[in-house]
């Protein structure tokens, strides 16, 4: 039976100054994502609030162990991208 791992992480990029801004912090974050990890990625909330923005992560894995390794390589990727701008993570099982 297969593995569901969604990580959502909260960002807050206060050097926004607009919506354009704030866009390409997130579109970089997707983009680097799914290229590295082959992972779905979409904005999922605050979609027009310039200084705050929620991202979902999904991995589709065969195994918990793979799931368990992909949530935790990216969440390492996001906070290595983000810095403080990262201000939560979180993995939720489907």
């Amino acid at each position: 039976m297969p593995v569901i791992a969604a990580i959502t992480l909260e960002v807050r990029i206060d050097h926004a100054q607009s919506l354009k801004d704030k866009r390409q912090v997130v579109k970089s974050l997707k983009d680097r994502l799914r290229d590295r990890f082959n992972v779905s990625v979409a904005e999922i909330a605050d979609q027009d609030v310039w200084r705050h923005g929620v991202v979902a992560v999904v991995t589709v894995a065969s195994a918990r162990r793979v799931a368990e390794e992909t949530a935790e390589r990216v969440e390492r990727e996001a906070a290595h991208l983000l810095g403080a701008m990262l201000v939560r993570a979180d993995v939720e099982w489907l």
